[in-house]
């Protein structure tokens, strides 16, 4: 009996480490964050916008993200936790400096979520 329930107990366990088979889907720039961006940054990130005069940082291409700001990147491709724009949109950094401003509508959890899992595949112009 204990036998039995050892190797159940490490079949769960192996599972829950693999996410149970599951392969995480590669998360499309074009597809799925540009898409976010468009809906919630990009109006203001634009020249003659508040948030590009702030900052330089315009995001109407991929390689305008990756260009970052004047003040450097905004993404570190493969890192999530040490990119300023999921800093940013998670409200880590300040309260004044929260993306997005005023009575913009924030990104959704699930938002955020796929622009983390994007930045920590490689932050890829796919």
């Amino acid at each position: 009996m204990f036998r039995r329930t050892l190797i159940h107990v490490m079949i769960l366990a192996g599972a829950l480490t693999t996410g149970c088979g599951k392969s995480e889907q590669p998360v499309s720039f074009s597809a799925d964050v540009q898409p976010i961006l468009a809906a919630r940054c990009t109006e203001c990130h634009e020249p003659g916008q508040a948030g590009y005069e702030a900052s330089q940082l315009r995001l109407a291409s991929y390689d305008d993200l990756m260009q970052g700001t004047r003040f450097g990147p905004v993404v570190v491709p493969g890192d999530s936790l040490n990119s300023a724009i999921i800093i940013l949109v998670e409200g880590r950094a300040d309260p004044s400096i929260k993306m997005p401003h005023g009575e913009a509508r924030p990104p959704t959890f699930g938002e955020i979520e796929t622009l983390k899992v994007w930045v920590d595949q490689g932050a890829a112009n796919n």
